[in-house]
């Protein structure tokens, strides 16, 4: 290749067989010798696994009032808002904790913040066992607003965890695991609180439905919460790619929270994605929020059905995260993809918005399906383009702010869909987020492609010296050490 030097090894003589043979070992041998060498652990999938299912248990907690909206406004003697805001509180309490909390994980690392998030979801879970009174809506909110507090620990740590235990070409894949969890919780939260609390009139029957939930996620928290105090390490003793080896190598010498943050303000393509991931993934908290609310307007009494057609958007969105985090490990396509994803969710909000109100429940559960399985499966896409495009950056910040501009649009989206919804019907709302996903689509279209990570994963590569090169530098050290 013009413009590359090629590199000249010296020719052996038979004089050095012996140290040649021996060298020969060496360097054919196993790479895990050098401390150099990126090395992979099966105790990656057992952290990433765990991680995803304490993540499931928070987001269960997320949609677990809204999807019964209904029968929380009877049961608490509260308005339909109100119960909103059980959910929006989730997004309204990442705004302001995030940057005290990437600050945190940047600091103490990632043992840290497991165990935070999973004990304050556990005691979040366990102080909504005693709101199960009509009076005691104050309380159950308490334990929500504990809940959220630890989705801040918990929501924008697939990426680091992918990138502190997994090879380069496993990072999507791995990702696409970490997102999973949440997803398929919130799947859970679309299916089972239907299932284990129905519309009752009876209080007393009603309370006790609503009592075996809540301890039943508390049961589940707790032990999550142990298993984490058990099974979760901060990192593996050696780094599992080049790229990752050079940012703990950056971090451990010159390493500052507020010039990072301040670098990826600067940088536009990410700042244009903070806008994108924001609109779509807000757009998704909307329709998962006020589910409920636009299917029982048009479907009196099918609460349970409501529930059905979010876990089809959610298990759906699921299988798109798996399928789009292989495809990136394989392609490394990230804004093709990227923009891909999102054409797809605008094509499919428009047909979810226009087949709502024709009469026909299956229809609901197709267009469902479609929607979900490009508008939630683009969530793990945003995380890894975000680390492409701000290495060598903290994936845990790069995360945050994605988040916190989720957040802020889900809190937006959700209220004025819902007064849309209250004064016009589900289709003026919906057409509402249509119009801001064809702005969050072109814009996607201008996110300039510069995969920092991926380049510097191929640069440690090309200066690794060939299998030759180490022969004869473990040649001349062999010879030297026996004389």
């Amino acid at each position: 290749m013009a413009g590359i030097t090629e590199k000249v090894v010296p020719h052996l003589t038979e004089a050095d067989s012996d140290s040649r043979l021996e060298a020969q070992k060496l360097a054919n041998g196993p790479r895990s010798h050098s401390p150099d060498t990126p090395q992979l652990y099966k105790r990656r999938w057992a952290i990433v696994f765990l991680f995803s299912a304490y993540s499931l248990c928070n987001a269960f907690q997320w949609i677990q009032y809204g999807i019964i909206n209904n029968i929380f406004m009877k049961f608490y003697s509260v308005e339909s808002f109100t119960i909103d805001w059980m959910s929006m509180i989730y997004m309204l309490t990442y705004v302001p904790l995030i940057f005290p909390v990437t600050w945190l994980l940047d600091k103490k690392g990632l043992r840290v913040i497991a165990l935070v998030g999973s004990a304050l979801n556990c005691a979040g879970a366990w102080i909504k066992t005693a709101s199960v009174r009509p009076d005691l809506f104050p309380v159950t909110f308490c334990g929500q607003f504990v809940c959220a507090t630890a989705q801040v620990f918990i929501l924008g740590m697939p990426s680091r965890i992918a990138s502190v235990w997994f090879g380069a070409h496993e990072v999507s894949t791995a990702c696409s695991i970490g997102v999973f969890g949440n997803q398929l919780g919130v799947a859970l939260g679309f299916l089972i609180p239907p299932v284990l609390v129905p519309n009752e009139e009876d209080m007393d029957k009603l309370a006790q439905h609503i009592s075996v939930m809540f301890y039943g996620t508390a049961a589940i928290a707790t032990l999550l919460f142990i298993l984490v105090i058990i099974v979760f390490q901060e990192k593996p003793k050696v780094p599992p790619s080049h790229a990752q080896a050079a940012i703990e190598a950056i971090r451990e010498n010159k390493y500052s929270y507020l010039q990072s943050i301040l670098r990826l303000i600067k940088n536009r393509p990410f700042i244009l994605l903070i806008i994108t991931y924001g609109i779509n993934t807000g757009s998704y908290y909307a329709v998962s929020t006020l589910l409920n609310k636009m299917v029982i307007a048009q479907y009196p009494d099918e609460e349970v059905n409501a529930g059905r057609i979010g876990l089809t958007i959610v298990v759906s969105g699921m299988a798109g995260s798996l399928i789009c985090g292989i495809c990136l490990d394989k392609t490394k396509k990230y804004k093709q993809t990227t923009l891909i994803v999102y054409v797809m969710s605008l094509i499919g909000m428009v047909i979810y918005s226009f087949t709502l109100n024709l009469g026909y429940l299956w229809v609901l559960f197709v267009t469902g399906a479609a929607l979900g399985f490009f508008m939630t499966g683009y969530l793990p896409i945003g995380f890894e383009f975000a680390v492409e495009l701000t290495y060598p950056e903290s994936e845990g910040t790069s995360s945050g702010l994605l988040n916190v501009s989720a957040q802020i649009f889900g809190i937006l989206f959700t209220i004025v869909q819902g007064q849309l919804i209250d004064s016009f019907s589900s289709l003026a709302g919906n057409l509402f987020l249509c119009a801001f996903l064809l702005i969050g689509t072109i814009m996607t279209g201008f996110i300039k492609s510069d995969l920092r990570r991926q380049n510097a994963n191929q640069l440690s590569m090309a200066a690794m010296p060939s299998n030759q090169e180490r022969e004869h530098i473990m040649v001349i050290t062999l010879k030297e050490a026996k004389l």
